[in-house]
């Protein structure tokens, strides 16, 4: 059934949710009915093996038919080594670190984001939130060490490069994060707010290379950070700054594809700033697409902060038709 303009713009089009269950559950599909949320990240909780995968991904791309919704965005993070969410039914791979140190590095990498395309596209899976493009140098003890692909700004440049399109190329939207560089950080932002202390001079001539290449070859998809850049915007997590949002991926990089935030769940976020309205604070420094893994009852209250905000005048329809233009480009390219 068609969906009339009020519902095409409704404020679920701003959000991913993770699911609870191997299944398509109860909850996830109210939130489909009633909020017209239709994108979706896949977790290690969420896979038995692959004809289950398969089935839940085919039960929410019918979820989403059914009630007149665009064809969903289905992720994962799948970048390998410590963060991967396929159990062994699928290949396991090295991490990052790992296959970039490699003498036959490129050769490794190019047969990861081949095979890793070609198994997720067989379970219905159409965007991989990889590769990392932080800068990380190694033994120095920092947070992305081992998904980093290097220390070097041309290598991580180049091999984020071959990452892209390998996935690209064969039908996988990739994600370039974590925007606008978590190498230096020591702290993990799922529990603690790092500080990122390098000048403004190290992210214009460095950090910020692999991720303009990034933008220039058409990367499906950013992903903010949400460590605190001093040098960039102060005292204010990445994820909720307009000036690394708007100014730095929009205008510095030239990026014009699809916003994502890291998962706004993580503590990070959530000892900074009151949930509900930090989601509104990421909205208005221009991300896309609002990331919640875990809590469907922190999904209902950003809806309904959302909603309030909407009547409000303080978030326009103008942010939801924009994310929505987005997503649907992206959504083309890789079905």
């Amino acid at each position: 059934m068609p969906h009339n303009n009020s519902q095409r713009l409704a404020g679920g089009h701003l959000f991913m949710i993770g699911l609870p269950e191997t299944e398509l559950d109860n909850s996830t599909r109210q939130l489909i009915d009633k909020h017209s949320i239709h994108n979706f990240i896949i977790f290690r909780r969420n896979v038995k093996n692959k004809q289950q995968l398969q089935t839940l991904c085919a039960a929410l791309h019918e979820a989403c038919r059914q009630r007149g919704l665009p064809r969903p965005l289905i992720s994962i993070d799948q970048e390998g080594g410590p963060v991967a969410r396929l159990p062994e039914h699928f290949t396991q791979f090295p991490a990052m670190h790992q296959l970039s140190g490699a003498p036959n590095h490129k050769e490794l990498l190019a047969e990861y984001a081949a095979t890793c395309a070609r198994e997720l596209r067989e379970v219905g899976i159409n965007m991989n939130l990889a590769p990392v493009l932080d800068i990380c140098p190694a033994d120095q003890n920092l947070f992305m060490e081992e998904r980093s692909l290097g220390g070097d700004v041309r290598q991580v440049t180049e091999l984020g490069h071959l990452l892209i399109t390998g996935l690209q190329g064969a039908g996988v939207a990739a994600c370039a994060k974590h925007f606008p560089g978590l190498g230096a950080a020591t702290l993990d932002p799922h529990k603690e707010l790092p500080e990122v202390d390098l000048p403004l001079s190290y992210f214009k001539e460095e950090g910020l290379t692999p991720f303009r290449l990034a933008a220039e070859i058409g990367t499906a998809a950013f992903m903010t950070s949400h460590a605190v850049y001093n040098a960039i915007a102060p005292q204010v997590p990445g994820t909720l700054s307009a000036r690394v949002v708007g100014e730095l991926i929009r205008e510095e990089c030239g990026y014009e594809g699809l916003i994502i935030t890291d998962d706004l769940e993580m503590g990070a976020i959530e000892l900074f700033m009151p949930f509900p309205k930090a989601v509104l604070q990421a909205l208005l420094a221009g991300a896309d697409l609002l990331l919640i893994c875990h809590d469907h009852e922190k999904v209902r209250a950003a809806l309904d902060g959302l909603e309030k905000a909407r009547k409000a005048g303080s978030i326009s329809d103008d942010i939801i038709r924009d994310s929505l233009a987005r997503q649907q480009a992206l959504v083309r390219r890789f079905s």
